[in-house]
C-alpha cells in the first residue's frame, strides 16, 4: 500500500472553527473511512484493508478524527500508521472534502506520531506525490524533509513519490506546533494526553 495525504495546510480564510475529537479508529468507522478514502484519492484502498489494519495488523496506529453532527458523531478524517521497531511510517491520511482546511490533519499526525513514539518509534518516513505540494507542506511543519525520491512509485500516473523522514521527532514539540497553528478552525485538541 502507498502513502497518501490528502488535506491542505492551515485553516481556509475566514473558515469557522469547529470542535472535533481524535479517537482510535473501530470497526464500525471502517465504511465511513473507506468512504473518505474513495472521495480523496484516484486509487483507495479496499475496504477489507482497513479491516485488516484494525484485526490483523499487531503494527498498526488507526486514528479517526470526528464531529459531533445533530445527535450523532460523524467521522469526517483518518489516519493509518504502521510502527516497526523504531520507525513509523504513515500509510494514508485523509480528510473528508467538507471538513478539510480545520486543522485536522494535523490534529491525527500528531496524535498518531506520539502514539507511535509511545510504542518506541523515534523517526517517521511517508511517500507524497510530488505534486501534491499542500501535503508536503504539512509534513515539513511537523519536521519531514524530503530524504529521496521513488520514481514512477503511483500505479495511476507513474508519478514520483518523494521520501520524507522525520529523525528524533519529539511528541511534546509536536503538541507544541498543533497548539498554535496559524489562524482560527482549530480542534480542541488532542483527548486522553
Amino acid at each position: 500500500m502507498t502513502s497518501r495525504t490528502l488535506e491542505p495546510p492551515g485553516p481556509a480564510s475566514g473558515a469557522e472553527s469547529i470542535d472535533f475529537t481524535i479517537r482510535p479508529m473501530r470497526l464500525e468507522d471502517v465504511p465511513r473511512v473507506h468512504a473518505i478514502d474513495t472521495l480523496s484519492f484516484r486509487l483507495p484502498w479496499p475496504e477489507r484493508s482497513y479491516h485488516f489494519e484494525l484485526v490483523e495488523n499487531p503494527t498498526s496506529e488507526l486514528w479517526v478524527a470526528e464531529v459531533q453532527q445533530a445527535e450523532r458523531f460523524e467521522v469526517v478524517g483518518m489516519i493509518v500508521l504502521w510502527v516497526i521497531v523504531d520507525e513509523a511510517h504513515i500509510g494514508s491520511l485523509a480528510v473528508h472534502p467538507d471538513y478539510r482546511r480545520q486543522g485536522i490533519a494535523q490534529a491525527l499526525l500528531v496524535r498518531s506520531l506520539q502514539a507511535a513514539a509511545w510504542r518506541g518509534a523515534t523517526q517517521a518516513t511517508l511517500e507524497v506525490r510530488r505534486s501534491n505540494l499542500a501535503a508536503q507542506a504539512l509534513y515539513r511543519r511537523f519536521g519531514f524533509e524530503v530524504v529521496g525520491i521513488r520514481p514512477r512509485y503511483y500505479r495511476d500516473n507513474q508519478e514520483d513519490a518523494l521520501l520524507m523522514t522525520a529523525v528524533n521527532y519529539d511528541p511534546a514539540a509536536l503538541q507544541q506546533l498543533l497548539e498554535q497553528p496559524p489562524g482560527p478552525g482549530r480542534g480542541p485538541g488532542i483527548p486522553g494526553q
